[in-house]
């Protein structure tokens, strides 16, 4: 049988053709192989120079490298974190003639290392709660797609971190199962191996000597479980909300906040009985708000100031009748269906929050009452009296509302506890 190349790119098998697919990936020379961590697998996995890229070639038989290959663009399609297939190559026949395994090849995903790697820097134990948080929402994003993996582990994932996000992404689908809708007893199932299996190698961390101390692997097994059933709950509550109150999102978003999470994506459809919200949820890293307000408004604030900001904009933002599907910053998009087709740069619309909203409501509270604090500072404390508000009167009392009734009953309160006392 004469060597096959099957690849969706028809650049791809005229790079790969240079490479010596007559030998066993164990013996192939050092000249073509790149020397990146790799973690624990069944198969012998090699990355290689293929032109200008680096691959990971994976060995192993014929019938499940055109599986995985085909489940791994089914990913893709589906908007996955997964790496990127390139090729399957079949027909393998070594000097004699005696035929060699199939071999899977995927592109390497730059700037990224294996989950287990990660684990063997003896990171601090913070840092490694938001690896595990980043993996969680991996599962989440999997199962929503109706997608079984049937072997997560430290090893079969790799860890990115892109403009502040943290983000995990599937390396193996070898052992996965694409379904139209996953049974709870499903996830159940995967979620259970992905527990046992982490734990697994935690240990095994652990006895060699590269595990921080403080950490349990038991328990970081068990903490993922935890994450992605709070987060799995949190998503999948389908809500809908009468047109006009914001604050019942904006209650959402808070939870999400409160588990750890922020929104990377908000996708509002309209229809005849409200709003109807869903989230895609992510994890950031510290003063990522902070850059991501900045670039978008030129808004410079504290981290907690610009995370409240930033929520607000995106839920103005999606009811805008000029915005679409957009990507307002690296790794994070809010959608909102039906819009205009010639819709405005995000960044437009950032500036016309800044213009129409941010800045005529913060000139809305007096200089004189404003005491030491700044406009993020300001615009913060009413959104939370907004919040508030609206909570209590279970309806969107709007913003000019909220900043009337901050003036006239909040500020003179604060004035008076900060003004000295002065002796009689």
């Amino acid at each position: 049988m004469a060597l096959q190349i099957s690849a969706t790119n028809p650049e791809h098998p005229a790079l790969l053709l240079e490479l010596p697919w007559h030998l066993p990936l164990e013996q192939w020379p050092e000249e073509v192989l790149v020397p990146l961590p790799r973690g624990i697998s069944r198969h012998v996995v090699r990355y290689a120079r293929a032109g200008d890229e680096v691959i990971a070639v994976k060995e192993l038989a014929e019938r499940p490298a055109l599986r995985e290959y085909q489940l791994l663009r089914d990913l893709d399609r589906l908007g996955i974190p997964a790496v990127d297939p390139l090729a399957v190559v079949t027909g393998r026949t070594d000097g004699a003639d005696d035929p060699l395994e199939s071999v899977l090849v995927t592109r390497h995903l730059g700037g990224s290392m294996p989950y287990r790697s990660m684990f063997e820097t003896t990171m601090r134990p913070a840092t490694m709660h938001r690896l595990m948080d980043a993996l969680a929402v991996l599962l989440v994003r999997l199962h929503l797609a109706g997608f079984a993996w049937g072997d997560c582990s430290l090893s079969n994932t790799l860890f990115r971190r892109d403009a502040g996000a943290y983000a995990a992404y599937l390396v193996d689908a070898e052992t996965g199962d694409l379904h139209p809708r996953l049974s709870d007893g499903q996830r159940d199932y995967d979620l259970d191996l992905a527990r046992v299996n982490i734990s697994g190698e935690l240990l095994d961390l652990e006895a060699s000597g590269a595990l921080h101390p403080s950490v349990d692997p038991i328990e970081f097994g068990t903490e993922i479980c935890a994450r992605y059933h709070g987060l799995w709950e949190e998503l999948t509550r389908t809500s809908v909300y009468p047109a006009g109150k914001y604050h019942y999102i904006e209650r959402r978003i808070r939870r999400l906040n409160d588990l750890g999470f922020d929104v990377a994506e908000m996708q509002i459809e309209h229809s005849s009985n409200g709003d109807t919200v869903t989230f895609v949820p992510k994890v950031v890293d510290a003063g990522h708000h902070q850059r991501q307000l900045l670039r978008l408004t030129g808004l410079d604030a504290e981290e907690n100031q610009a995370r409240r900001l930033l929520n607000d904009l995106e839920s103005w933002m999606a009811t805008q009748d000029d915005y679409a599907p957009g990507d307002p910053s690296p790794g994070s998009r809010l959608r909102s269906g039906g819009r205009n087709p010639h819709a405005a740069r995000p960044e437009v619309l950032a500036h016309r929050w800044v213009r129409d909203v941010f800045r005529p409501t913060v000139r809305a509270v007096p200089v004189e009452l404003r005491g030491s604090m700044d406009p993020a500072e300001i615009y913060h404390e009413l959104l939370e009296h907004r919040w508030y508000l609206s909570e209590r009167a279970q309806h969107d009392i709007g913003l000019d509302t909220a900043v009337e009734d901050y003036i006239q009953r909040i500020l003179p309160k604060a004035r008076e506890t900060l003004e000295p006392t002065v002796p009689e």
